[in-house]
């Protein structure tokens, strides 16, 4: 039997090319893997978007920070103590990550598995030395996508700010700019503040460099809470100087200039000098110490040693904690691989073309969504329908956009995060009791009122779940969880009212239009959006 040098080596040394420790780690990963299967899939998919695309660097950047502790720090005892924590954190993130499958959740699962990871520290090191490696552990939540709610939310208010301030820069530079929600109106030409230049593709890597370079620099803690704490505002000011940057091109030499190659371009310029701009500040932060070190100084950056430590994990110890780990988390593995499929429950309805397009005096016509919007909304089926009294000729518009899973990607997301987009503005909002007849019975909804320039419209929106009727986004998100795990079900649906509010119409005559055309669809609603 031909040997390799590294086996040959051990043989001399009476020790098999891998310990019983490496062969546990092995068993407790493959034991594991069911269990966060789901959400290692949903990671792969958000890594393939724009604003995650950096999530794949962030693992073995995590265990380059691992290994340099490794290389730092002197040799852990072999009798440490508190290991018992690192397996009550096992079975919890386990317990999270069970729930999150059984919920079909895939966001949760991934969660779970950060925990998971530092309990696999703890069991390995014990709690005094264990807790000296989280650094590189809490590196790997820049990796997990945010939760849709949290995502829109967080766009939404960026894009904000990012339009708000870019407006400032055109205006501050002599152009001629108004902004209508998040629509930039330079009069030729209107540029729409989307999704895309919240900041948020520039936030995420920036904010994962803020931290491993904030880790890596040698000087003070305050030094080290500045290069981190900079990271948001700075993304967030240097988004805004594109967006204004883009709008006095455009307004000097065409819409060309917001678009394409170009665009890309400045996206770009944006990302690469927020890091020199960081490289900057370190800078600018050692000429405050009385012996300043040069940047290459100051900056950990020394690679050397960390081969044989990687190579040594091969014959890591095996302490009793982690056998425990191991049986634990193998069974509950192969438990989870051997339960019956927990798919989310199908549940019969009609499709959204069957829904009827005359509700007493009310006559409908439906119309599709721009594709770009379809993509966004990403909903299984939707209802987009004007409807019209002829003898007065006033007008309501109804929209539900129905999903069959509101998980794994997808979700409903408030209008409050669609209406600033679209350069609406919201007036007022706030709860609104309606009384209707039938099976919704009296339930309460948001009642808003949104202008743009003169025109206003009043709007009817809640969310509608499995026979639940919720006001709030976070609420709605807790009874999917819920329902998924006691119900099989996380279908659901927002249901969306809009009609004008003509000049000079008093409020309560666009109310009283709005209570009839949804007092009269909602008895049909059932079929679509079942109970």
């Amino acid at each position: 039997m031909v040997f390799s040098s590294t086996d040959e080596r051990a043989a001399r040394a009476g020790k098999a090319p891998f310990s019983t420790g490496f062969v546990l780690y092995v068993l407790l990963a493959l034991g594991s893997l069911p269990v966060f299967w789901l959400g290692f899939v949903d990671l792969l998919d958000a890594w393939a978007r724009p604003e995650y695309s950096h999530g794949p660097l962030i693992p073995l950047i995590s265990l380059y920070l691992f290994l340099r502790e490794m290389r730092s720090l002197p040799p852990a005892p072999s009798a440490a103590s508190r290991r018992g924590l690192g397996i009550a954190l096992i079975m919890f993130s386990l317990g999270i990550a069970m729930l999150g499958n059984v919920s079909r959740i895939p966001d949760i699962v991934t969660y779970g598995f950060i925990f998971w990871l530092a309990g696999l520290v703890i069991v390995q090191f014990g709690w005094a030395r264990g807790r000296l490696h989280m650094l590189p552990v809490f590196h790997l939540i820049f990796m997990l996508p945010l939760p849709q709610f949290v995502y829109w939310n967080l766009t939404t208010f960026l894009q904000g700010i990012s339009s708000e301030m870019g407006v400032a820069i055109v205006r501050a530079l002599g152009v001629p700019v108004y902004l209508e929600g998040n629509i930039i109106d330079l009069g030729v030409y209107k540029l729409q503040v989307a999704e895309a230049c919240s900041g948020l593709r520039y936030l995420f890597p920036i904010l994962s460099f803020s931290y491993l370079f904030s880790i890596l620099y040698r000087g003070p803690l305050w030094h080290k809470a500045i290069l981190l704490l900079s990271a948001a505002p700075l993304t967030v000011a240097m988004n805004a100087l594109r967006i204004g940057v883009i709008g006095v091109l455009v307004n000097s030499y065409g819409i060309e200039q917001a678009e394409g190659f170009l665009h890309f371009f400045e996206g770009w310029v944006v990302f690469l000098t927020c890091i020199g701009i960081l490289f900057a500040l370190a800078w600018g932060l050692q000429r405050t110490e009385p012996t300043p070190r040069s940047l290459p100084d100051a900056l950990d950056l020394d690679g050397s040693g960390l081969w044989p430590i990687m190579s040594g994990f091969r014959q890591v110890r095996s302490p009793r904690a982690l056998m425990i780990a191991t049986a634990l988390s193998v069974g509950l593995g192969a438990a989870w691989l051997m339960a019956p499929d927990a798919q989310s429950r199908e549940i019969a309805r009609d499709s959204f073309v069957l829904f009827p397009r005359q509700l007493g005096p009310w006559r409908g016509s439906t119309s599709t969504l721009d594709p770009e919007i379809e993509q966004v909304l990403a909903a299984d089926d939707y209802l987009n329908a004007t409807f019209i009294t002829p003898e007065t000729g006033h007008s309501a518009n109804m929209f539900v956009a129905y999903y069959t899973r509101q998980t794994e990607g997808q979700g409903i997301h408030s209008p409050e995060v669609c209406l600033p987009s679209a350069g609406w503005e919201i007036y007022e909002i706030a709860p609104y009791t309606l009384r209707t007849a039938g099976p919704y019975g009296t339930f309460e909804v948001n009642r808003a009122i949104i202008q743009n320039g003169t025109a206003q419209q009043l709007v009817y929106y809640w969310f509608e779940q499995r026979g639940k009727r919720l006001t709030n986004d976070f609420k709605a998100k807790l009874t999917v969880l819920k329902d998924g795990i006691t119900q099989g079900r996380t279908d659901g649906a927002l249901v969306r009212y809009v009609t004008p509010i003509h000049p000079k119409e008093p409020v309560s005559d666009a109310d009283a239009r709005l209570q009839d055309i949804v007092e009269r669809s909602l008895t049909r609603l059932p079929s679509f959006v079942p109970f």
